[in-house]
């Protein structure tokens, strides 16, 4: 099992990762689909179903759907310019994708919320169709979101694990028991053995470089949250906070009467900061998806800033820890919010940052582990239970909170020698039975929890 720590982070748009970021890369991947057919299109349709029916006006999902089905991807999203060209869009009620022409496609009957039952595969489902001048759909996809930004077609779904290459990679872990073996084996981090993992697919500079790129924009996005003033969209009428925390945190910086306990509010402020841009659309790293993308450089940050000794040297060995754990959720259970909960998005986050600041201070390969199970064993069964569908209550508090507890987590690990009861393994599949058990009103669908309790308005 190989997944690089540049499919655990991506640079993308918010809202969310799997229905606004995922969409657009399934309408991406359908129009070269198009482009590569002996097919001729002269208009497309989209429906939306499962959890991003029920909440896709919420996270965006129909903008960024027909934005991916004019060309837009998310790591080089414009944002004037999408908003140009969705009004021409609605007005001309055609769509220019780059290289097909101009295609008939109007939003309000060419895009589809369909609140039946879900499609098979996944609780985030949706169909692209081409159609010819008579109306006739000439090619059809269905497409799943499954977390994190990542995206399948029904074929690539069903064929599963048995359809993709082995990874040609010298520590192909598929589970912490075995990560955990070839540290003790080969003497290196979990950091130093996910470098050499990545070595097989590009430079050492590369990678480097990479990382560097993902670090920046969190740092970004971290600061410009902390700067964002106003209210957040979407009709919750939900106010920026950060900025008002960071002000009144930067007034009592050397007060002797400040209490300990602040740094807990920093803490937030970073996740909180993120999560507001999210919250706003803006330009944002799946850590490991959009709606948890504050826990993990609230954690740096943290670090960084706070913790004696703190070097920048260190971001990779951060980043390359987080990113194995990460890896391992998503491969024995998930990291999306409409499949297991929000365990699956904050729960997964604060298990890797854990693991990242674990490693970071010093810790062993068995407290790095031990640092992401007990993150992630206190996050089991939490629901995804959106209000109005929004990635704003009670997402942005709950990434603080996220990283509040990844903190702690790493530090009661470093207090120990990495034994404990519960591993990683079982604490990872615990979280899937829960998922799989959990019912769908609290998977990211907003039909219970707070999303039914609290005014929508």
């Amino acid at each position: 099992m190989f997944l690089s720590v540049f499919d655990m982070f991506k640079v993308g748009i918010g809202p969310s990762s799997s229905h606004t970021m995922g969409p657009m890369v399934a309408a991406a991947r359908f129009l070269q689909t198009l482009r590569d057919s002996p097919f001729h299109a002269h208009g497309l349709r989209a429906s939306l179903h499962g959890s991003l029916a029920f909440t896709g006006v919420g996270h965006a999902t129909d903008r960024a759907t027909i934005l991916g089905l004019a060309g837009f991807e998310p790591a080089s999203y414009d944002h004037d310019k999408a908003e140009a060209t969705l009004a021409a869009i609605h007005e001309t009620r055609t769509i220019s994708p780059p290289d097909l022409g101009t295609l008939v496609f109007d939003p309000k009957t060419d895009m589809v919320f369909d609140y039946g039952p879900s499609l098979p595969g996944h609780a985030n489902g949706m169909i692209l169709r081409a159609t010819d001048a008579q109306g006739d759909v000439i090619l059809e996809e269905t497409y799943y979101s499954i977390g994190g930004g990542f995206v399948l077609t029904a074929a690539e779904l069903t064929a599963g694990e048995a359809a993709k290459p082995k990874a040609s990679c010298p520590y192909p872990f598929e589970s912490a028991a075995q990560m955990l073996e070839m540290a003790r084996e080969s003497g290196l981090s979990i950091a130093q053995m996910k470098m050499k993992n990545e070595l097989c697919f590009r430079s050492e500079a590369e990678i480097r470089a990479g990382i560097a790129r993902l670090w920046e924009v969190m740092n970004n996005c971290i600061t410009r949250g902390m700067a964002g003033e106003g209210i957040l969209p979407g009709g919750l009428k939900v106010r920026r906070r950060a900025k008002g925390i960071h002000e009144a945190l930067e007034a009592e910086r050397g007060l002797n009467m400040t209490a300990p306990h602040t740094i807990n509010d920093w803490m937030s402020l970073y996740a909180m900061a993120v999560n507001e841009e999210n919250a706003a659309g803006g330009q944002v790293v799946t850590a490991p998806t959009n709606g948890a993308a504050g826990v993990l450089p609230a954690v740096l940050r943290y670090y960084l800033d706070h913790v004696p000794g703190a070097s920048v040297s260190k971001i990779p060995d951060f980043l390359l820890t987080a990113s194995a754990i990460g890896g391992l959720c998503k491969h024995n259970a998930s990291i999306s919010g409409a499949e297991c909960g929000c365990q699956a998005e904050v729960g997964s986050a604060a298990a890797m940052a854990a693991a990242g600041l674990c490693a970071v201070m010093g810790g062993t390969p068995e407290q790095v582990e031990n640092a992401a199970e007990i993150a992630l064993e206190h996050h089991l069964g939490m629901t995804c239970d959106p209000v109005k569908g929004l990635v704003q209550v009670p997402c942005i508090e709950r990434n603080g909170l996220g990283a509040i507890k990844a903190v702690s987590a790493a530090s009661l690990s470093l207090r120990g020698d990495g034994q404990h009861l519960v591993s990683l393994d079982v604490c990872i599949e615990t979280m899937r039975q829960t998922g799989h058990d959990m019912h769908e009103k609290y998977k990211e669908t907003s039909l219970g929890g707070l999303a039914v309790n609290v005014p929508n308005c």
